[in-house]
Formats: C-alpha cells, sequence, structure tokens
C-alpha cells in the first residue's frame, strides 16, 4: 500500500496528507482518507497514522462492550436490541474514537497547539488526548454548555473560550481564532482523521457480533461523525467481502434542532431551532449535512425526530430498566427506535444496536 492520501470524495481530486486542509481546494467538499492499493481482505483497519504515533497518543479508546437490552427489546415489541457502551470510553464518549486519531496525525506533523470548538464532549476529548500527547489546546464551547462538561475540559489543562450566542458562532470563533494565530483546527467534525476514529465503531461491531450483525443501527445525529465513521468502516468491510450487507443506519435528532431530518425528507427549510436537552446533537447547521443525508439514504435507513419528553422518559427509563446511565443525547436514540419500530421500519424479527453515546453525568440534562 502506498501513503495514505487525503481525497475529495465528490470531484475526486487527491492531496497529500497534510492537517491544515479540511475541505476541497476545488469544490470545498469534505476530504476524506484514502489508502491506494490497500488490501481489505484482512479486515484489519487501515489507519492514517503510523503506529508509533498512535501508540504514542492513545489513552485505552475502543474496545467498547456490547450488552444485550432483553427488558427493552420486550417492551418495544422486537426480538434483539443490544447497546455498544461508548461511555466506557476514557473521557466518557465515542468521540476518544476520532480524536486518538486526530491528534496522533497532529503528533506526526510536529503540532505543539490545537483549536476545537465543542457543546462539551468533543472538547473534553481534544484536551484530553492533547494533554497526553504534551499539546496546548484551545476549546471553544458555547457559554450554555453543561457545566460537568466544562469542568472535565479545565481538569485537563484546556483554555476555555466561552463564546454566548447560537452553536455556529462558537465554530466561527475557534475557526478565527486558528486563523488569526497560525493554528491548526483540529475539528471533530470536518477532520478527514476523525472519521479514520469512529470507523473503528463498525469493526468493533463485526468482530463482536459476526453471525448476529444488526440489521439496524440508530443512533443520535448532530454532526454526523459517528454514522459517517460507521459508514465508512462497514464500507471497508463489504469491500473486503466480509460482510454482504451494510446495517441500515438511522438518525435521531431532537424535535427542537431536526436539520438532517427536514434535509432527509426533502423540506426546504428546517424548523426554527429551539433549545433541547440533547446538547449533544443540538446544532443547527451540520458542515456536512449533504454527506449525512446521502449516508443514511446509501444504507436504506431512516431520519426521525422525537419530542423533549420522551428523550427524558427514555433516560430515565434506560437506567431504571438496564441499569444504564447515558446523558440525553444517548436516550434520544431510543425514543427514535420507538417510534421507528411504531411506523413499521423495523421489523419485530431485526436485530437492532443502539450506542450509548456519552455517560450520563456529563450532562444530567
Amino acid at each position: 500500500m502506498t501513503e495514505p492520501t487525503l481525497r475529495c470524495a465528490e470531484c475526486t481530486i487527491s492531496l497529500c496528507a497534510n492537517m491544515t486542509t479540511l475541505t476541497c481546494l476545488d469544490c470545498e467538499s469534505p476530504l476524506e482518507v484514502d489508502y491506494p492499493g490497500h488490501d481489505y481482505a484482512s479486515a484489519i483497519p487501515p489507519m492514517p497514522v503510523p503506529k508509533q504515533y498512535l501508540e504514542s497518543a492513545t489513552l485505552g479508546e475502543g474496545n467498547t462492550p456490547i450488552v444485550d437490552l432483553p427488558a427493552f427489546a420486550s417492551r418495544l415489541g422486537i426480538r434483539s436490541l443490544n447497546a455498544k457502551l461508548e461511555y466506557i470510553n476514557p473521557t466518557g464518549s465515542f468521540k476518544d474514537r476520532g480524536t486518538a486519531v486526530v491528534i496522533a496525525a497532529a503528533k506526526q506533523h510536529g503540532v505543539s497547539e490545537v483549536v476545537e470548538d465543542s457543546s462539551g464532549n468533543a472538547g473534553a476529548s481534544v484536551s484530553a488526548y492533547a494533554a497526553r500527547a504534551g499539546m496546548k489546546a484551545h476549546i471553544f464551547a458555547p457559554s450554555s454548555a453543561p457545566q460537568a462538561k466544562l469542568r472535565q475540559i479545565v481538569a485537563y489543562g484546556a483554555q476555555v473560550h466561552s463564546i454566548p450566542g447560537p452553536r455556529e458562532a462558537t465554530t466561527a470563533a475557534a475557526v478565527a481564532y486558528a486563523t488569526e494565530h497560525s493554528l491548526v483546527y483540529a475539528s471533530h467534525v470536518l477532520s478527514p482523521y476523525f472519521v479514520e476514529g469512529t470507523k473503528l465503531f463498525a469493526y468493533e461491531i463485526f468482530h463482536q457480533s459476526r453471525d448476529s450483525m444488526p440489521k439496524h443501527i440508530v443512533m443520535p445525529v448532530g454532526n454526523g461523525s459517528l454514522l459517517l465513521g460507521a459508514l465508512k468502516g462497514f464500507s471497508e468491510l463489504k469491500r473486503g467481502g466480509h460482510i454482504v450487507e451494510i446495517p441500515r443506519l438511522h438518525a435521531v435528532q431532537a424535535r427542537n434542532v431536526m436539520p438532517i431530518v427536514a434535509a432527509f425528507q426533502g423540506l426546504d427549510d428546517a424548523p426554527p431551532v429551539e433549545t433541547t436537552v440533547a446538547g449533544g446533537i443540538a446544532v443547527g447547521t451540520p458542515a456536512r449535512l449533504e454527506e449525512i443525508v446521502s449516508a443514511i439514504k446509501t444504507t436504506k435507513g431512516s431520519a426521525t425526530a422525537v419530542d423533549e419528553e420522551k428523550i427524558m422518559a427514555w433516560c430515565d427509563t434506560l437506567a431504571h430498566t438496564e441499569g444504564i446511565y447515558g446523558e440525553p443525547t444517548s436516550a434520544a436514540a431510543f425514543a427514535g427506535l420507538a417510534q421507528l419500530v411504531q411506523q413499521g421500519i423495523i421489523q419485530p424479527d431485526e436485530r437492532v444496536l443502539v450506542p450509548i453515546t456519552g455517560f450520563g453525568l456529563k450532562d444530567t440534562g
């Protein structure tokens, strides 16, 4: 295999791997890592960063367990329901998967200071991994971010920049700061390296499930980094002949912030953004909206929106019934799953998996 490159998924232009180019220089579409000449027959995921850099940056992320949820399955009237406990990752969310690769790549390229914007989980993750790698981190967070998440960011030694206004204002401030100070913008939304980390979610499901692969994966989606990573991982597994079909990927959003659902349904405009308890998916204008909708349609998945009351009800029920304390963002997926079953999109005899994307103590709603 030759050296990994960055490739535009739209116009297929390629360029050398680097930390500063996040979108195509011609069409401004997001970039992805390409592995020319890689043999996918091994079912070992190709990675864009040499092993020594990955090993120096890791905090032990990944290899999260899959647990059966028999009580929930019975309640919903389906045969098989599993949860993948992503909150067991080092900083309490799935974001550690992507961050580990981003920071390893940054270390490979000699970066010593990074900028990131986040409503909480990604900021905590980048702060922790930057500390591990001996880097300084600037985290731009909405002033409305949960205090527990902000305290976690500060604990790792990062400098927090609190930004008032909508979530998009935080991103704009981070980009402006990185540009002004000639720093690397380590975006968990746009960095092609981040998806290379989240794709391992799919590889793990394959290796852990084998003959009991899920037919459906239902997940909360804001910026789409886990969904896009899952699609890439499963696509690589299919390319290597390890799976026949990719699980159907379903996106769940809060009804108060539902741009992906609106785009999936073909609406000209999404409803006005309102406050939601599911802060991890409170993204009014996802940077990779078209790519997310395409991924859902490619896998014959769906997108659904859920009410605030249902999110909190399922959050409580998950803890009371299965002993799993996920943050409200994670619980939104179960509220969405219930709707998909009621609508007949998911059949009673089909296997379903839901990732618990973040730990409940990080955001008590």
